[in-house]
């Protein structure tokens, strides 16, 4: 089969692999379209560690080939990948963490994934795919499913304030999702105008710049108190420093952008005297794609809106390359395989 084969950092071409082997309890999956995201960014360049070759991708969907009669999936119908897997048998899996799986892995960077003309996987990480939703956003559902599971984690409250910082495809969908929860204010946070606007198209009460006095105008906001929830997008020390400044004492901060220092200068005084509760959130959960599957069908949750660019797989470096660029314009890249 053909495929996009990661041979080192940097060094990508389109090749011919062999076609898989699929085993008892396994579905094949023609993949028909995927999402490039920044975690495809850092392996293509080296950041993230990974066996060569490798096939990259993590956010797939595509069509049955073959699947065990006992699922019940017709040939030829669409489904979404979690990318996700486990072994199903340790502590963590039994207790309801496959997520967190010790002998886990993630397709796409720990074994061969989407960017390719089929993938094989277990039949428990495949979800139909209702028509309403289309084929360009699907591959966005994994993405969602992440926030989905970040936000089960804090437990956002109705009527309560979230600001979330950093406003690219993942702050989108967790202003969208805190709105749908019930927040009775959702603030967004970005440097970007054109992403500003957007948040405002997606029910954001209210938008600021970082270069505006954001701690006080969320204070005035607040009645003096600050956010219960600040979601933390970006993953630097400056944002997380931001965080702990907005969010009101007895707040909670969601951490869900990655961070990678291992020594910061932080207002660490204040998580003690603010009492504030920390979440980090990692991969979703099995659980975390059937409700996030309603949420699009339903209209709650808008991912077409989020589509800039859609190219063909063969273009996957230049759809790699556009993450490092700063354009306002660029949101999510979808790749079409067929």
């Amino acid at each position: 089969m053909k495929a996009m084969l990661l041979q080192a950092p940097s060094d990508l071409v389109q090749t011919t692999v062999d076609d898989l082997t699929v085993g008892a309890g396994e579905v094949l999956v023609e993949v028909t379209h995927s999402g490039v995201c920044g975690t495809d960014l850092k392996i293509f360049r080296g950041d993230i560690p990974v066996q060569y070759p490798r096939v990259m991708g993590h956010e797939m969907i595509g069509k049955v080939v073959t699947a065990p009669t006992a699922t019940g999936l017709a040939i030829g119908s669409r489904v979404v990948i979690n990318p996700v897997l486990s072994c199903g048998q340790c502590f963590y899996c039994q207790a309801g963490q496959e997520n967190l799986c010790p002998s886990g892995f993630l397709l796409g960077r720990d074994k061969n994934g989407g960017f390719a003309d089929h993938i094989c996987v277990p039949a428990e990480a495949v979800f139909p795919l209702p028509s309403q939703i289309s084929n360009d956003c699907a591959p966005l559902i994994q993405v969602m499913t992440t926030c989905h599971h970040a936000q089960n984690l804090s437990s956002i409250n109705p009527g309560e304030t979230v600001v979330v910082v950093g406003l690219g495809v993942s702050g989108l969908l967790h202003v969208q999702l805190a709105k749908a929860r019930g927040a009775s204010r959702v603030i967004g946070i970005t440097g970007s105008p054109v992403r500003r606007s957007m948040a405002e198209k997606f029910g954001a009460d209210d938008t600021f710049s970082p270069d505006e006095d954001v701690t006080q105008e969320i204070l005035n906001l607040t009645g003096g108190r600050g956010a219960d929830l600040v979601i933390d997008c970006v993953g630097s020390m400056n944002t997380l420093r931001q965080a702990i400044e907005l969010a009101r004492p007895g707040g909670r901060l969601l951490l869900f952008g990655i961070y990678t220092d291992e020594i910061a200068t932080l207002p660490f005084y204040q998580l003690y005297f603010k009492e504030l509760i920390l979440t980090n959130a990692r991969a979703a959960k099995a659980e975390d794609f059937p409700a996030c599957i309603q949420l699009v069908v339903d209209g709650t949750i808008d991912l077409d809106s989020m589509i800039s660019h859609v190219l063909p797989l063969v273009e996957l470096e230049q759809a790699i390359r556009m993450l490092d660029e700063r354009d306002e314009a660029r949101m999510k890249v979808i790749l079409d395989h067929t």
